[in-house]
């Protein structure tokens, strides 16, 4: 019989959540950045209330820290959260060191895949459609949350970018809130899930067929 005191604790993965609030022609804001258009509402700010507990780190691309930096925010941080920006060129650049601000010039992906595996809440990947793309591509996101705005900016800062493959998404929530803007979430179906699905099709129909 092993002991209690030996068996290896199992360490649950930290979930990856990509999201924000957007158009409905899917922009982040429009190309100077600008974010005039969003309507902000209680429904909204509660449900940001309620995930920012769910986490301890955001991980962003340099124009999104860029953009908070411009908003003069805890020196372009997110307050109560450890934050890391990927940029290859910025860490020799910055004059204010904020606490709790890191920039990584290395793969985002390869980055990520090692926060997901260590102790700690969730992860949120806050704007940055490029960053998003990359993580997207690794299967490295596990759900995506967007609280999408009644207006058609024509063009902007882009949610998506274009990616080498297919994204199969679930339906976990939608909500509609009373100034008119629809809060919706999905999970990620991750590449491991779709290959035990097919498999199992696969047999079903082997079966099926030996019976006949």
């Amino acid at each position: 019989m092993v002991r209690p005191s030996l068996l290896r604790k199992e360490t649950k993965m930290r979930k990856v959540t990509f999201g924000g609030a957007n158009s409905l022609d899917n922009y982040f804001a429009r190309k100077d950045d600008a974010v005039d258009w969003l309507m902000w509402g209680e429904e909204a700010a509660s449900v940001m209330a309620d995930f920012w507990k769910s986490i301890d780190t955001v991980v962003m691309g340099r124009r999104t820290y860029e953009v908070a930096l411009r908003m003069g925010a805890g020196g372009g941080a997110y307050p109560g959260v450890k934050n890391y920006v990927f940029s290859r060129t910025m860490k020799s650049g910055v004059k204010k060191v904020t606490r709790n601000l890191e920039f990584v010039s290395e793969d985002a992906a390869e980055f990520v895949r090692r926060l997901k595996n260590q102790e700690g809440k969730d992860i949120c990947v806050m704007g940055g459609g490029l960053v998003a793309k990359s993580l997207f591509e690794a299967d490295l996101i596990d759900e995506i949350g967007f609280n999408i705005h009644p207006v058609l900016l024509g063009s902007g800062i882009p949610v998506f970018h274009e990616m080498k493959r297919q994204i199969d998404l679930e339906l976990i929530d939608c909500k509609a809130f009373k100034n008119g803007t629809l809060l919706v979430s999905y999970r990620v179906k991750h590449d491991t899930e779709k290959k035990r699905a097919t498999a199992k099709k696969a047999e079903k129909t082997k079966n099926q067929n030996r019976k006949r």
